[in-house]
């Protein structure tokens, strides 16, 4: 198998398991605030929280698709793993990104569901 081949199915590996394990980590740990986002209801939270997962893999998997092809060409090991790591670390980062995204916009719906709420005396 040619170094360009192995560095390609690398980053696919690399990438996707880590697309997929911080998925499942935001799907688990996220739970509990959308249930206050969405004032206790538990149900309705937990379909968001599945509806999202899904769609933050669709997007992630295909942003990680769509950098697989590159004009640069590993033709041993040290521009493999230089390869590897820009692509690799991209992918980290627009993770990162589409996650403060999503803290940012459910934030917004907290700051606003407690607006809408009566003072308490």
């Amino acid at each position: 198998m040619s170094p360009m081949a192995i560095t390609y199915v690398l980053y696919l590996a690399f990438s996707l398991a880590v697309t997929f394990w911080v998925g499942h980590t935001l799907f688990v740990n996220g739970r509990v605030f959308l249930i206050e986002i969405f004032e206790g209801d538990a149900v309705l939270a937990d379909s968001v929280n599945r509806l999202m997962l899904v769609g933050y893999y669709l997007v992630n998997a295909a942003f990680v698709t769509l950098m697989l092809k590159t004009s640069e060409r590993a033709t041993d090991l040290i521009s493999s793993i230089e390869m590897l790591s820009s692509k690799v670390g991209l992918v980290m980062l627009v993770l990162g990104v589409w996650h403060l995204f999503n803290l940012f916009a459910f934030s917004c719906v907290r700051r606003y569901n407690a607006s809408r709420r009566p003072a308490v005396a």
